[in-house]
């Protein structure tokens, strides 16, 4: 009797020891999101994801020969890879590109909701009449929806945004180019809030989310510059539909509005973010359309921010995913995003690793 009353209570201390242990144990399968003002923050194990390890290696190696500097994929928040390479480390700070642009294109939503404007309105409300070198008439077509998803039909041969180069190619609304003029939106912002850009930007988005980083506006080119994990915090924040554990800071309408296709002359375009698995697409620098998606390897749902030298941040919902790449061009060659070339062999890689 003495023997089986003890094995019961040995069977009790043992079921909660694992009780304990189970507590303890983190639900990857849950979101995270790593706190603010600090360095931590929580790993997956490519073993406990079941991914191939097999396909580390070259995908390591495809990196470090196509110039990366910062390469990160995180899955439901956590870090499962992250290198640094080609003399970079986790604290500099890299240059975004155009891939900044969704930055604005967040905070112009972020204004929106705050009551101090409407992208439905003309671009003139906020920035005055005679902001462009167009015909009056054609100048008050274009609303601030056409700043975001580039369609402002002014002409993009020129990159200096300056008054005199902004010139009627088309109306507004009618044809699709990639050009500078999106920097106006930034004096949208600041006009609208009577708070310069980079403060409002600071105040709303930046610190919210426990970014680090800055604006750097030159003369030609409006970049931001921040380490790759807070470029990987805003890709989490994407990922999440704008909200950051329990606050929305981006009102869901508009950033679903912002990740789905904007005009329907480019179909792989929202408001600086481009889409996959759309019916076709078009390019920066030409009008050609090409057929089928953006990336053919890339998941169907991917949607990303793109910029110059293989700058990206590409967000897979359906997998819970963010993969950041930062560095030089892939090929010094070609360092605009014209055959996306880098991005479908990047997939390869990355689809024989998590597969």
């Amino acid at each position: 009797m003495r023997l089986v009353v003890f094995f019961l209570i040995i069977s009790f201390i043992t079921l909660g020891c694992h009780k304990d242990n189970a507590q303890l144990q983190p639900d990857y399968q849950t979101m995270y999101f790593p706190p603010i003002g600090s360095n931590v923050w929580d790993t997956v194990s490519i073993d406990h994801l079941n991914w191939n390890k097999a396909a580390i290696h070259p995908l390591r190696e495809f990196l470090l020969e196509k110039n990366t500097k910062s390469f990160i994929i995180l899955v439901n928040g956590r870090i499962a890879m992250e290198y640094y390479m080609n003399g970079h480390s986790v604290d500099e700070a890299w240059k975004w590109n155009s891939a900044g642009k969704t930055l604005v294109a967040t905070t112009t939503g972020i204004a929106m909701q705050e009551g101090f404007l409407n992208i439905d309105n003309a671009a003139s409300d906020y920035l005055g009449k005679r902001w462009t070198n167009m015909p009056s008439e054609k100048e008050t077509f274009i609303k601030v929806r056409n700043l975001l998803n580039m369609t402002s039909g002014i002409d993009d041969s020129k990159q200096l945004v300056i008054k005199e180069n902004l010139n009627y190619v088309a109306d507004a609304g009618t044809r699709w180019a990639y050009g500078n003029v999106f920097q106006k939106l930034t004096e949208v912002v600041s006009n609208a809030t009577s708070i310069p850009f980079e403060t409002y930007f600071n105040t709303k988005l930046k610190e919210k989310i426990g970014m680090d980083g800055r604006w750097n506006f030159g003369v030609i080119f409006t970049i931001y510059h921040s380490t790759a994990r807070s470029m990987a915090r805003f890709g989490l924040l994407a990922l999440n539909n704008g909200k950051w554990e329990n606050e929305q800071i981006i009102n869901e309408k508009y950033f679903k509005e912002s990740t789905n296709t904007s005009q329907e002359i480019n179909a792989s375009y929202g408001f600086f973010w481009w889409l996959n698995g759309k019916h076709k697409y078009m390019l920066p620098n030409n009008q050609t359309i090409y057929p089928g998606m953006l990336i053919p390897n890339a998941p169907s749902d991917l949607f990303a921010a793109m910029g110059a030298a293989d700058q990206r941040i590409y967000v897979v919902p359906s997998k819970n995913m963010v993969v950041i790449r930062m560095g030089n061009a892939s090929d010094p060659l070609n360092p605009d995003f014209e055959q996306l070339e880098f991005d479908n062999a990047l997939w390869v890689k990355i689809n024989a690793l998590i597969k």
